[in-house]
């Protein structure tokens, strides 16, 4: 068993990523109950009671351990974290800015904390801060980017060599070649989430999923918000933004957000999906994806 597995506490090494208002319940319970290691995303909620009820939604599907994202650029973010210890959660994903207010936060809290990190300053920093484990997330990786994007397969063996803690890979990974690719340059685990938006449980609309299972390779490309890029689907409006012919930046929030990925307005604002969209070619149920992956 991997240091991976103990800390999540669950048979698999793989991680559902926390990919914002399309993480629902039925989506988390869906990938703990096949093995794996489901996510609440918070980087959109404004309210703590609703979290609080997500957990308790997911509880009644699963009895196996879940998590949370917490998003740092959320300003209920440390809210957050105390409604997740309320609520028994153990082991959180931290991403979207400096984890160092949070980590000896959720340590007193009785929470293990993974950082995302897209360089090897950034998971030097995190297991500096006390961090239990980090992810390696490379710009393959589907939603928000920095400027100074590192491929997977030179990020994650940069990171192994840099850090004593357990390095998780995340970025172009879909399948059982891409897993055991990740395991090879030294990850311990894997955080997949494209992969899991294309799936049956998912709330993802049908629009979004049949993109994502309809794309090649080529099918993604970086939208620049300002302070930070999205690597989006091409759809009409996300090629427009992608070729900066559009300079609307349709607003990157919740109601966007549902409007877009859960009603399939694809003029309301972009898709974000992986580059590892152009991998995958249908719509399992999530079990069906895990046990290909680990089996």
């Amino acid at each position: 068993m991997s240091r991976v597995n103990e800390l999540l506490g669950a048979r698999y090494p793989i991680i559902q990523g926390a990919m914002g208002v399309i993480c629902n319940p039925e989506l988390v319970a869906a990938v703990s109950e096949a093995g794996g290691f489901g996510l609440l995303a918070t980087a959109f909620t404004e309210d703590p009671e609703f979290l609080r009820n997500q957990i308790k939604a997911t509880k009644q599907l699963t009895n196996k351990p879940f998590g949370s994202n917490l998003f740092v650029m959320n300003p209920l973010a440390l809210k957050f974290a105390e409604v997740l210890a309320e609520e028994g959660i153990r082991t959180v994903t931290v991403s979207g800015g400096s984890p160092k207010a949070f980590i000896p936060l959720l340590h007193d809290l009785g929470i293990k904390v993974i950082v995302v990190a897209p360089t090897v300053q950034g998971a030097k920093g995190a297991e500096a801060l006390g961090a239990d484990a980090v992810v390696a997330e490379g710009a393959e990786s589907g939603g928000v980017q920095g400027f100074k994007g590192v491929s997977t397969f030179v990020l994650v063996p940069a990171v192994v060599d840099a850090v004593k803690i357990p390095v998780i890979a995340a970025g172009g990974i879909g399948d059982s070649r891409g897993y055991k690719a990740a395991l090879a340059l030294g990850a311990e685990g894997v955080q997949m989430g494209t992969r899991f938006i294309a799936t049956k449980e998912c709330i993802a609309h049908s629009t979004y999923k049949n993109i994502i299972v309809d794309s090649d390779e080529t099918g993604t490309g970086l939208v620049n918000m300002g302070r930070f890029q999205i690597r989006a689907l091409r759809t009409s409006l996300g090629e427009r933004l992608i070729k900066e012919e559009d300079r609307t930046r349709p607003g990157f929030t919740k109601q966007v957000m549902e409007d877009t990925w859960i009603k399939g307005d694809l003029e309301a604002g972009v898709l974000p999906a992986g580059q590892v969209a152009g991998l995958i070619s249908g719509i399992p149920a999530v079990r069906e994806v895990i046990e290909e992956i680990a089996g």
